[in-house]
């Protein structure tokens, strides 16, 4: 999805429980909703 908005040089890292102790923790995890740390960079 980064790549198709323009983004170039993307790397992806892990899975990260971003919903721990969270209101809507319960549903994040019914769900499978995790976050993911990632860098990318604008060309030019």
């Amino acid at each position: 999805m980064l790549e198709e908005v323009g983004f170039v040089d993307v790397r992806y890292g892990n899975r990260v429980d971003t919903f721990a102790g969270a209101p809507g923790e319960a549903k994040a995890r019914r769900y499978q909703v995790h976050g993911y740390t990632f860098v990318a960079r604008t060309p030019g």
